[in-house]
């Protein structure tokens, strides 16, 4: 008899974006001269940049020839983006971040949800609600979460996002062992002050927590206030892992890279209390479960951070921030309660007339033939919500804010 893993048996039956897209794909079958506009999935729609493009042609031409064939790379990455990583993202903000403390992977996703092959089964986890459902989801496979409740597993601390608190979390009433965070925030397109981020960062020194900081938003940061970089506050090296993208940053969805850091800094300790470094465990979780990001992908990511390249994704960046403007603008101007959209391509929309979440979607879709992303898929808090994105023209995004607002 073949065993399973029953913990996959406590989660939901769909995952939030698998009925999204069956919805949708319902809808088109049956209303196949629809012009369907897609705000819902945050998946970019730009090309990658020319520096980026011209990059992947040569590093596959080094694949051709004898002299310049990569096979296996090193599991933690190429020096040449390692060493790019460190200076542009981090020495030259002014964080002490060596290429030694960056591993380079497939995306920020499979980090985040690979990240507690090191630590305790029995870790205790606090998460935000509304969340990213990745947070959640591998902690119940990993047996974390407990039976489900309603929205919430018994297991997980969940920390509420709303309204009444400015959309920001506040520190948990129970010491949790690891928090997630993320800033710029998906779903809510909030992001945390300097002065907030350091309450967590100190939270987590004095009570002796892990954050786990997702920060694959940071590059649509316009606020001086809000920091690009967990590291930036004093400490945080001490008690965070920094996970970024080149996702959203670069267009690279389709292209698959990010990396995270582990700083030399950042201990745990094992069952007899002795010290450990996590920087040397995920090295060597690295080395033993992946081989490493593509090349080709690699010197591509390597790429952006060149003058050329920097310019062409910015231009990408601020493209999708002249959408999120225009979203907020629209619909605020329209009467609708719209959070988010400053620091992030993600709108955060109260739903109208007291609708549910799913209400809502299914609204948008059948009558203005418009996809976003439901709230109360994010979680509890989530519901009387949808999650709308930037990431599309600004003729589609035109299309969809004047069938919103003049229906």
């Amino acid at each position: 008899m073949i065993q399973v893993n029953d913990n996959f048996l406590l989660l939901p039956e769909s995952y939030l974006f698998s009925e999204v897209a069956r919805r949708v794909k319902e809808f088109q079958e049956e209303n196949p001269d629809v012009k369907v506009i897609r705000m819902g999935i945050g998946d970019v729609t730009r090309p990658l940049c020319k520096a980026a493009i011209e990059a992947m042609h040569k590093a596959v031409d080094d694949e051709a020839a004898t002299e310049t064939f990569h096979g296996y790379g090193p599991e933690q990455g190429y020096s040449f983006l390692r060493d790019k990583i460190a200076d542009f993202d981090y020495n030259k903000r002014g964080i002490d971040i060596s290429a030694d403390e960056i591993f380079i992977g497939d995306g920020a996703k499979s980090d985040l949800g690979n990240f507690f092959d090191i630590l305790a089964q029995n870790s205790i986890v606090a998460v935000t609600d509304p969340v990213y459902p990745v947070y959640v989801d591998t902690n119940v496979m990993g047996g974390r979460g407990g039976k489900r409740h309603g929205e919430h597993h018994e297991g997980i601390i969940y920390l509420p996002i709303n309204k009444g608190n400015r959309y920001m979390p506040q520190l948990p009433g129970k010491r949790p062992d690891v928090i997630y965070l993320c800033s710029p925030n998906n779903p809510t397109g909030t992001a945390m002050t300097r002065n907030e981020l350091k309450e967590w960062v100190d939270y987590a020194r004095r009570e002796g927590c892990l954050i786990l900081f997702d920060s694959a938003y940071e590059a649509y940061i316009h606020s001086d206030d809000v920091p690009h970089s967990i590291y930036e506050i004093d400490g945080a090296k001490e008690v965070a892992v920094e996970f970024r993208s080149f996702s959203k940053t670069a267009g690279f969805t389709g292209v698959r890279c990010g990396y995270t850091v582990v700083p030399f800094t950042l201990k745990g300790h094992d069952s007899k209390g002795e010290e450990v470094s996590l920087n040397r465990l995920w090295n060597r979780r690295q080395c033993t479960k992946f081989n490493g990001a593509s090349y080709i992908s690699q010197r591509a990511a390597e790429a952006v951070y060149r003058e050329e390249g920097r310019k062409q994704i910015e231009k990408s960046i601020e493209y999708y921030m002249e959408n999120a403007r225009m979203m907020r603008d629209s619909l605020s101007n329209a009467g609708y309660e719209v959070i988010g959209g400053v620091d992030s391509p993600y709108i955060w929309l109260k739903t109208p007339d007291g609708m549910s979440s799913w209400e809502f979607f299914d609204h948008l879709l059948k009558l203005h033939g418009i996809v976003g992303t439901p709230g109360s898929g994010f979680g509890k808090e989530g519901e009387g919500y949808l999650r709308l994105t930037a990431f599309n023209t600004h003729e589609a995004t035109r299309e969809a804010l004047s069938r919103i607002t003049n229906a």
